[in-house]
């Protein structure tokens, strides 16, 4: 296994590479037998933080919801690695609605699902898939509360969340003795800035979540594959690429990755990730690979060491 610089996340107490794996592909754009074998390649390579939802991937044809886990837990029950991985998983989006869900009793039952679908009897990191804003906040945190009492779930987190909704989250678990949100999953890459910088960054800073964004590369965009935007329909993921990345700042973007790229003698998938590492209120972006080739492109990016010069010429040019 490869070591890296691990880093703690937030306060939970664990140590976790710079680069967390998205699970959404297993069942989806892989099979179970490529999925297994990508899942043996990330440990070996020390890529052993894993997230994934348990509405992966119901959107794809003939899914119905809870793939991505299921293969996650063949796995382990075959590997015997589950002592060797940090687990995240995420409730809350109902698979036949796509309804948001954060009442006590669908958690409840979702929980169930998902321990019994990842063949395990803990899940590390329980995350809060999208705010529910149809149920009080203290109902959630009260049923998670009792799910880490319990000892189904070790740590809470809060996925797409603003801050507002964040900090008064974080406010009711303090006033009542509660659970607390420990990690922060928002949509956050060298486009997509505006949700996460500003507000919601400095209430992750002020009670020291642990922020694992996703998108980290605006659904391959950054990776330079997609030329023009005809090209999305070359892969499974390429609809997913949202039409706004094609314009004169996304393009103006790509021909930044390709110098810095230049430079350091490396990919443009590398730079935007390094960049992302190299954020010091970011701790893990949430990254995926469907081929052994590319989990060691991941690698190359966690190794990369862009200097203070390039790091400020990227976030200059990509806000403007």
């Amino acid at each position: 296994m490869q070591k890296y610089n691990f880093r703690y996340l937030g306060n939970t107490g664990i140590k976790v590479p710079p680069l967390t794996f998205g699970g959404n592909i297993f069942g989806w754009t892989v099979d179970e037998k490529t999925s297994f074998s990508l899942l043996d390649a990330l440990i070996e390579r020390g890529l052993f933080f894993i997230d994934t939802a348990d509405v992966y991937s119901y959107w794809a044809i003939g899914n119905k919801g809870g793939e991505s886990e299921t293969i996650i837990g063949k796995w382990l029950k075959k590997s015997g690695q589950r002592d060797n991985i940090v687990l995240a998983t995420k409730v809350g989006i109902e698979c036949l609605t796509g309804k948001t869900n954060l009442k006590p009793n669908y958690i409840k039952k979702a929980i169930e699902d998902s321990l019994r679908r990842l063949q395990t009897d803990r899940i590390d990191i329980y995350q809060a898939h999208r705010d529910d804003k149809d149920t009080p906040l203290i109902d959630t945190l009260q049923v998670f509360d009792s799910l880490i009492k319990e000892g189904k779930v070790l740590n809470i987190g809060a996925s797409n969340y603003s801050e507002e909704r964040l900090q008064n989250a974080l406010d009711i678990s303090e006033k009542e003795g509660l659970a607390r949100y420990k990690t922060l999953q928002p949509k956050y890459n060298l486009y997509d800035r505006d949700e996460y910088e500003g507000k919601l960054e400095q209430v992750a800073i002020k009670n020291e979540l642990a922020v694992i964004s996703y998108y980290s590369l605006a659904s391959g965009f950054l990776t330079g594959k997609y030329k023009i935007l005809e090209d999305v329909n070359k892969s499974k993921r390429g609809p997913f690429v949202i039409k706004k990345y094609f314009n004169k700042r996304g393009k103006r973007i790509i021909e930044l990755l390709k110098q810095i790229a230049l430079l350091y003698s490396c990919s443009e998938t590398q730079v935007a990730l390094a960049w992302l590492i190299a954020r010091p209120n970011i701790t893990a972006p949430i990254v995926s690979a469907t081929s052994l080739q590319q989990i060691d492109e991941l690698v190359k990016a966690m190794e990369l060491k862009l200097n203070k010069k390039d790091i400020e010429k990227i976030d200059y040019m990509t806000k403007i």
